[in-house]
């Protein structure tokens, strides 16, 4: 049985990280340039902070018997992040590259027969992440997204999720770059604080719009970077069991206030994992729990205690 098929029959959501890029620049103290922590990859003292940060993830893991869905470090590694900061396609294929083999590294080394980790191919978005720049149609999406997605797929990642999408027109580029490649693909929406997406689209709209456009490719959708009082509310009706994954923020604030603050807000990690049980009943069909800005191991550690005592009692 492959790692996917196990995740999605899984009883029981499967633990992934949290605020990677958050976590490395406040609780490592090391510079992330343009947010990318693929170049963590380029030094020891990077390679290991990575490890530390996954490690705490895979100890989560294990403790709550559940999968690890590892994420490669690859958010801004897509060739529109990769021109900004000098970077040709051979070396963004590079880059992905050696994140999947980073990865698939620390799995070799912890995975066993009580610990599935799946190993999941990172894309971002081409754009800011939390505002949309410039909206995108399906095929201008797939042209910048298809080299990652290649990239990814060729070194070997079990799954890509497309993240931080703010559009139904990058979703279903992304989408169509993985089906391409021939590689399983997720995909999880930017929400603002009314629960919908930057572009003023609905989650429903959104998964929609990308189904139609995809045949469904998704295995799932998720929601990502919003406090989950800002997207719970909207959880309803027969489209909520295609909502696979949450990666809620830790803070209540607005991307608008996020992009000044100076300091980190973390919240507070024991209501975060309160509020993921409550989650966990609106969506019949939840299997990764992770956390997205200002969220650490804390905040998942949380998640997943309240989940498991509360839906397996």
């Amino acid at each position: 049985m492959s790692r996917l098929v196990k995740l999605v029959n899984a009883k029981t959501p499967w633990i992934t990280d949290a605020g990677l890029e958050t976590s490395i620049i406040y609780h490592e103290g090391l510079d992330l340039p343009h947010f990318a922590a693929f170049t963590l990859l380029d030094t020891k003292v990077g390679r290991d902070a990575l490890t530390r940060y996954f490690e705490n993830y895979a100890r989560l893991a294990r403790q709550a018997g559940t999968g690890l869905v590892l994420d490669t470090p690859t958010w801004r590694a897509g060739t529109v992040w990769g021109a900004v900061m000098g970077l040709d396609t051979a070396q963004i294929r590079d880059i992905n590259r050696a994140s999947v083999e980073f990865c698939a590294a620390f799995r070799r080394d912890r995975e066993d027969e009580k610990l599935a980790i799946l190993l999941n191919g990172v894309i971002g978005a081409s754009g800011d992440g939390y505002a949309i720049d410039h909206f995108l149609t399906g095929d201008e999406a797939f042209d910048r997204h298809r080299v990652q997605a290649e990239a990814l797929a060729e070194a070997g990642a079990d799954l890509v999720t497309a993240v931080t999408m703010t559009h139904s027109g990058e979703a279903i580029g992304a989408a169509r770059a993985a089906q391409a490649a021939s590689v399983p693909v997720a995909v999880s929406f930017t929400v603002e604080t009314d629960g919908k997406l930057p572009s003023g689209e609905t989650l429903a709209e959104a998964i929609a719009a990308t189904d139609a456009a995809t045949g469904a490719a998704p295995v799932y959708y998720m929601v990502n970077c919003a406090h989950p009082t800002h997207f719970s509310g909207v959880l309803q009706g027969e489209w909520v069991v295609r909502i696979g994954g949450i990666r809620a923020n830790a803070s209540r604030m607005s991307h608008a206030e996020l992009d000044v603050a100076t300091e980190l807000d973390d919240g507070d990690p024991e209501e975060f994992g309160r509020l993921y049980r409550d989650l966990g009943v609106l969506l019949p069909n939840l299997r990764v729990i992770g956390g997205c800005c200002g969220s650490d191991h804390r905040h998942v550690g949380e998640a997943s205690r309240h989940f498991h005592m509360h839906h397996t009692a």
